[in-house]
């Protein structure tokens, strides 16, 4: 099998296509790495649905303000001029269009963008946390994934079979393996690790992938 990328350098990846002074929803776990990995030149500012805009990375360990978290509870710090509000305010930030990307999990993706991350099923912990409205308040909607489960099987499908988090929501995703975009409900591939053939990425793929063009490389440094 091929070396496939790292959590760090999947997030690393996307932090690239996040604009300047973009406002940003990271969410809880995996994607709250992305903010480590700004490009030099870029700031985008982040937004925790908790009630914070304009926070920082991560403070060293034994200097955490544990009254500034974000909303997986994960200690914070601050940059200057970040604002704090009700959480009421939070989600109207959210569902009235004000942020520019949401970038989120995933167990599920389809062809058409649909979401599954918040329920692997029956015997799963619900847990869709703001999920839903930032799928539909976010102008752009990112995924951070393995190209594939634990187990080896596809994560991105014609059809989604867990309970879903959004319809027709997700723009791009960022694996192991690829980056692919979802456009016209398909999956169109953008990069890939060079040392996989088309063939090979196919094979762990649960929809077809469609060329547009050039497939570009995908470099990551090593982190």
């Amino acid at each position: 099998m091929t070396r496939k990328l790292t959590n760090a350098q999947i997030a690393w990846r996307a932090a690239q296509d996040i604009a300047d002074g973009a406002y940003v929803n990271l969410g809880i776990g995996f994607p709250e790495m992305v903010a480590k990995f700004q490009p030099p030149g870029r700031q985008a500012v982040f937004h925790t649905e908790n009630g914070v805009l304009g926070f920082g990375e991560a403070p060293p360990a034994g200097q955490e303000d544990w009254d500034l978290i974000n909303a997986g509870k994960k200690a914070i710090t601050l940059k200057p001029g970040a604002a704090f509000f009700h959480h009421a305010d939070s989600f109207a930030m959210v569902r009235g269009g004000h942020l520019d990307v949401a970038i989120l999990g995933a167990y599920q993706v389809a062809q058409n963008g649909d979401l599954a991350n918040w329920s692997t099923g029956p015997k799963g912990v619900p847990a869709v946390g703001g999920a839903m409205d930032l799928v539909h308040g976010a102008k752009r909607v990112a995924v951070i994934t393995d190209h594939v489960t634990k187990d080896g099987k596809p994560k991105l499908l014609e059809a989604c079979t867990l309970p879903l988090t959004g319809v027709g929501c997700v723009t791009r995703v960022y694996t192991s393996l690829a980056v692919v975009g979802v456009q016209d409900g398909r999956f169109v591939l953008r990069e890939k690790l060079p040392a996989i053939s088309l063939d090979d990425l196919q094979a762990v793929t649960g929809a077809r992938l469609h060329l547009d063009g050039a497939v570009g490389d995908l470099v990551v440094p090593e982190l």
